[in-house]
C-alpha cells in the first residue's frame, strides 16, 4: 500500500509540475505574441492616424480661417484657367502657406496634371497636384519648393480632378519659409503666369 501511495504521490507532483511548466510557458509564449500583436496593432492603426492627420492636416490647411473673398492676387493661366489666391500666411512652424482656388472660367475641361511640375519623383507620388509651385525671394536670391516628406509626398493639394467649365477647386501649398525680413515673394504655379504676393504673419 505504502508504495501505491508512493508511486501516486510520485505521479501526482509530476503531473502538477506539468501542469505547471506548461501553463508557465503558454502564459510566456503569450506575453510574448501579445506584445507583439499589441504592437503591430498600436503600430498599423498609428500609420492610418497619421495617415488620417496629414488629410486633417491638408484640409485645414486649406480652408480654416481664410476669406473666400480675399483677393491677394488672381493668376491667370492656359485655357481659360483663373488661380485666386486668398492667403499667403508665415505660420510659427516655420514655413508659409498659399491658399486659393482654380477656377476653369473657358468652355472645356482642363486637365491638372501639369500642375505637378516636371519631377518624375514628385509627380509619381503626387498625381494631379499643386506640387510644382515654387516662391522666389528675388531680396534673398534664393528660390522656395513646396515641402515634401522623406517619401517625396508634398504638403499640398493632391488628387485634383480635371475641372469642368465653370467649376473650381480649393488648394494649398506649404512652402519653407523666407527670412523674417522678407515680406514679397513672387509666386509661380507651372501652366500659370507668376505673380507677386505679400506675405502675412
Amino acid at each position: 500500500m505504502s508504495i501505491r501511495r508512493t508511486t501516486k504521490s510520485r505521479r501526482a507532483v509530476a503531473a502538477v509540475s506539468m501542469a505547471a511548466a506548461l501553463a508557465l510557458a503558454a502564459t510566456a509564449c503569450g506575453g510574448d505574441d501579445g506584445g507583439k500583436t499589441s504592437d503591430t496593432g498600436s503600430s498599423s492603426s498609428s500609420k492610418p492616424s497619421a495617415g488620417d492627420k496629414d488629410g486633417a492636416n491638408g484640409d485645414t490647411a486649406a480652408g480654416d480661417n481664410v476669406d473666400p473673398n480675399a483677393k491677394l492676387a488672381e493668376v491667370k493661366g492656359q485655357g481659360g484657367l483663373t488661380f485666386v489666391v486668398n492667403q499667403v500666411k508665415r505660420d510659427s512652424g516655420g514655413f508659409i502657406t498659399v491658399q486659393g482656388v482654380i477656377k476653369n472660367e473657358g468652355d472645356e475641361a482642363k486637365n491638372t496634371a501639369g500642375w505637378a511640375g516636371s519631377e518624375s519623383a514628385i509627380v509619381a507620388k503626387n498625381p494631379n497636384s499643386v506640387a510644382g509651385a515654387s516662391l522666389v525671394d528675388k531680396v534673398g536670391k534664393k528660390r522656395y519648393y513646396v515641402l515634401r516628406d522623406t517619401d517625396s509626398r508634398c504638403l499640398c493639394t493632391t488628387g485634383i480632378l480635371p475641372l469642368q467649365p465653370g467649376k473650381s477647386t480649393p488648394v494649398f501649398m506649404q512652402f519653407p519659409t523666407p527670412p523674417a525680413s522678407t515680406t514679397e515673394v513672387d509666386f509661380t504655379l507651372p501652366t500659370f503666369a507668376t505673380t507677386s504676393l505679400k506675405i502675412s504673419g
